[in-house]
């Protein structure tokens, strides 16, 4: 793999964002009233990206450091409040973009699949939350696999077997695991998908596959009459791994999801996306580039 430090790959970042941006959304955009910002969607963009591979917990200390740095880069760059109300409206051109590299990296027509969710905390389970924005949308969950009670949210994820994110959404900690995945399953016809326990559900799968022809296959509880085959288990076991190597990217390169630190859930939402489409442009650079991002230690450093 080749090694780049981080101007460099700041500018590698910019080229693609900025391509895909004349190419797919400049020539729809309409003119709006009022002085064209200086401050430019594809420089927004970049930036987004780039705060994933830099370990600074927040907008605050991350624009700090770009400003210190590179402000003959970014001459017209904003404050932290600009960039964030700036940065919410991007959230669908974010996921967007995110999708046209899952198309060139060929995670679309894909037939084997894999599913399951993450808890995502957004406040203390005991503190106060009248006066919270999450107060109402957000709600108390528990994850079996960490024995861990919180407040937040559980994050969905449909992906390749080789780790591209497919579909991803955000629904209440309390909600079910199968409910929690329908909305995931829009996208997709005629898959094999395999998950964990809390999508065992014979009549729930049944209607699943009657709908969209999609089947998902689980390990089976021990209580159960039917088992599967031995190999059949020792095989589902094997690709489960993947997504837990998946979640554990997503979690321990770059910022912490568990630990971003927004106030309002716009904030929130946006920065999942933007974790989200530099974990899949983390995948772009390795395959098409040779470059293998992790997370910079220093300015100049990186860890590859």
């Amino acid at each position: 793999m080749t090694s780049i430090d981080f101007p460099n790959l700041m500018i590698v970042v910019f080229v693609l964002v900025d391509d895909w941006y004349q190419r797919q959304i400049a020539p729809l955009q309409m003119a709006h009233p009022g002085v064209r910002p200086r401050f430019s969607d594809s420089e927004m963009l970049t930036l987004a990206l780039l705060m994933d591979y830099l370990p600074f917990p927040g907008e605050t200390q991350f624009l700090g450091f770009i400003r210190a740095n590179y402000a003959s880069w970014f001459p017209h760059l904003l404050d932290q409040s600009q960039f964030n109300r700036r940065l919410r409206q991007l959230d669908g051109m974010l996921e967007q973009l995110r999708r046209s590299w899952v198309v060139e990296l060929g995670g679309v027509g894909e037939t084997h699949l894999l599913i399951d969710t993450k808890p995502l905390p957004v406040l203390g389970l005991k503190r106060d939350k009248t006066r919270s924005d999450f107060s109402g949308n957000a709600a108390p969950g528990y994850c079996a696999a960490r024995q861990m009670y919180y407040f937040g949210y559980k994050l969905t994820l449909l992906t390749t077997w080789n780790g591209i994110p497919i579909a991803y959404d955000l629904v209440p900690a309390n909600t079910d695991e199968r409910v929690a995945v329908e909305s995931l399953f829009d996208s997709i016809r005629g898959c094999t998908i395999y998950g964990d326990k809390g999508f065992i559900d014979a009549d729930w799968q049944h209607q699943l596959y009657q709908h969209t022809g999609n089947q998902v296959w689980t390990l089976q509880r021990q209580n159960q009459k039917q088992q599967h085959p031995t190999c059949l288990n020792r095989f589902i076991c094997r690709v489960r791994q993947r997504i837990e190597g998946v979640f554990h990217e997503i979690q321990n390169t770059g910022r912490n999801p568990e630990r971003l630190l927004n106030k309002t859930i716009a904030g929130f939402c946006v920065h999942i996306a933007a974790k989200l489409a530099s974990h899949t442009l983390r995948l772009l650079l390795k395959r098409r580039f040779a470059i293998d991002v992790l997370t910079f230690r220093q300015a100049g450093a990186c860890s590859s």
